[in-house]
């Protein structure tokens, strides 16, 4: 991953993503931009921070990154949108609960439960990826999400 922290980065990242929009963890009180949802997730020891923040609901487009002693190392844009009735949130966490270890971007290649089904797409590493991820109530597509991001430099 990197020269100094490869798999650090990886456990850190994944810890902060089960700990934090996925987990229906509370938003910063004071969020970074006007009206935007803040989440943190930080652990002082390691010197890692996680900071996902992103504006809208029903259409959205955010950013997770991660910094190491205070320098970013790490970024994912996203940007998504329900486009049906039947769209349940829940159901999302949950699938992005179970983000894999050797792919912690979104949620997993497939996820389901009950009349639910999400389905994700990808391509690359944690150094420099893209994916797309849909959820599907009974056949029917209710969202959609295209993400991307890798090291930073």
């Amino acid at each position: 991953m990197t020269e100094n922290h490869p798999l650090d980065l990886i456990g850190f990242l994944l810890r902060a993503k089960r700990s934090t929009y996925a987990a229906k963890a509370p938003e910063q009180a004071i969020p970074s931009r006007p009206r935007a949802h803040d989440l943190r997730y930080e652990e002082a020891e390691g010197g890692w921070l996680y900071i996902d923040s992103y504006l809208g609901s029903e259409q959205f487009a955010g950013e997770e990154a991660v910094w190491k002693d205070g320098t970013p190392v790490w970024a994912m844009n996203y940007c998504g949108h329900t486009i049906a009735d039947g769209f349940d949130g829940d159901f999302l966490k949950a699938a992005l609960l179970a983000v894999p270890d050797d792919a912690p971007f979104r949620g997993p290649i497939e996820y389901q439960d009950g009349p639910f089904l999400y389905c994700n797409t990808l391509s690359g590493n944690p150094a420099w990826f893209f994916g797309r991820e849909e959820i599907f109530k009974s056949g029917v597509s209710v969202y959609e999400c295209v993400y991307h991001g890798g090291l930073l430099r």
